[in-house]
This record gives structure tokens, C-alpha cells and sequence, in this order.
């Protein structure tokens, strides 16, 4: 009786304290945005007392007046300006170059990043991975190939952010139904937290290499 009073109270408890820190560490790293201010005119020094969560606040008002700046010509041209001088940095231009792609590949309305959770077979035959469609191959890989490659992002558990790339022919993916967030809690929980499936997904077996379906015979 006392072991299952335990865990009830461990179900309450830990996911809202997880919650807390994770909501908690944000707040804290926005709150120092207001470092940016001059000390004299920073709230700590107006008020006489700390507010959490005002760093907030200021981060989202820079965010969207640089957004204004920038959506017009002059901003443009300012940005044009800035990108021309971290291009002459060797080891800055690489990064900046990098993360620009990528963060403007995740905030495209219409792109394909992130957008479906996909299921391959990996390491080998018979073994199924879920993992991510990040982009499409370039040509000179599926030229050499032979095969209509697309990029697929395989992350681990429980840090879903520590993973890797590997390139997939299209006729070996399969599409799945549950959506990136279900998907991504099932990688988070170790394959504790599974999605409900619909009756039209329930029956359906994942399709195989050829097309039909996975018989899960190990590969070579």
C-alpha cells in the first residue's frame, strides 16, 4: 500500500518539478538580457527589488522592433552589411552561415524540416528507427547514388537534441501518423510514452524497402 501511495505521489510531483526547473532555467536566461541595459536603469535599480521574468519582456520587444528594422529596405541593407563583414572571419563565417540555414529551414512556412516523423530500418534490416526529414539530398549524392536520397535526422533518448544524419533512398522511408510531438515524447520516454493510434493507423503494418511489407529477415 505504502509503495503504491509512493508512486502516485511520484506521478503528482516529479513531472511538475521538471516542468518548474525547465520554465525556471528559461526565465533565468531571458532575466539576463536586462544586462544589456545601463545599471541605472535596469528595474532591480528602479524598483529596489527583482521582478522574475522581465527579462522576458525585453527580449520579445528587441526580437520584434529588430524584426521592424529589418523588414524595411534600410534594415535590409544593414543586415546585408553586417553578413559582409562576418563573411571576411573564417571560423565565424562557418558558424553564422550554419545556423542562419538552419534557423531559417525551421521558421519556413513551407518547409519540410521537422514536419513529419518518418520510420526506417536501422542499424540494419529488421530493425525499425524513428527519425526526422530535415531536407533534401543534394544532387551530386543522389547522382552517385543512383537513388532519390532525402536526409533524415535520427536523434537519441533520452536527449533527442544529440543525434545524427544519415541518408535514406525514398522508397525505404516510411511515413508515419503520429505527429513530431508524439514522436518526440516516445523518444524522450524511452519508448514508455507511446502515442494512441487511430483506427485507420491501428491495422496498417509499416511498408518495406521494395514497397511491401517488412518481413523483418536481417539484412546482409
Amino acid at each position: 500500500m505504502m509503495r503504491r501511495y509512493l508512486i502516485a505521489g511520484l506521478l503528482v510531483w516529479v513531472p511538475l518539478g521538471v516542468t518548474l526547473l525547465v520554465l525556471n532555467l528559461l526565465v533565468n536566461l531571458m532575466d539576463r538580457s536586462l544586462l544589456l541595459l545601463p545599471a541605472a536603469l535596469r528595474p532591480d535599480t528602479l524598483l529596489g527589488f527583482h521582478i522574475p521574468g522581465l527579462g522576458i519582456v525585453l527580449t520579445v520587444v528587441v526580437v520584434v522592433l529588430t524584426g521592424m528594422i529589418v523588414a524595411n529596405f534600410f534594415g535590409r541593407r544593414l543586415v546585408s552589411a553586417w553578413e559582409a563583414v562576418l563573411a571576411r572571419i573564417p571560423l565565424v563565417r562557418s558558424i553564422y552561415n550554419a545556423v542562419k540555414q538552419v534557423v531559417e529551414t525551421l521558421l519556413s512556412s513551407n518547409g519540410k524540416s521537422f514536419r513529419k516523423a518518418l520510420l526506417i530500418q536501422y542499424p540494419r534490416n529488421g530493425i525499425w528507427t524513428i527519425g526526422f526529414q530535415t531536407g533534401e539530398t543534394a544532387s551530386e549524392a543522389k547522382a552517385k547514388t543512383g537513388y532519390d536520397l532525402i536526409n533524415i535526422y535520427v536523434p537519441t533518448t533520452p536527449n533527442p537534441t544529440s543525434g545524427f544524419v544519415i541518408l535514406v533512398p525514398r522508397q525505404d522511408v516510411v511515413e508515419l501518423d503520429m505527429s513530431v510531438d508524439d514522436a518526440l515524447k516516445m523518444i524522450i520516454s524511452m519508448g514508455v510514452v507511446t502515442p494512441r493510434e487511430n483506427n485507420a493507423a491501428a491495422g496498417r503494418k509499416p511498408a518495406g524497402p521494395a514497397g511491401g511489407v517488412a518481413r523483418g529477415t536481417p539484412g546482409p
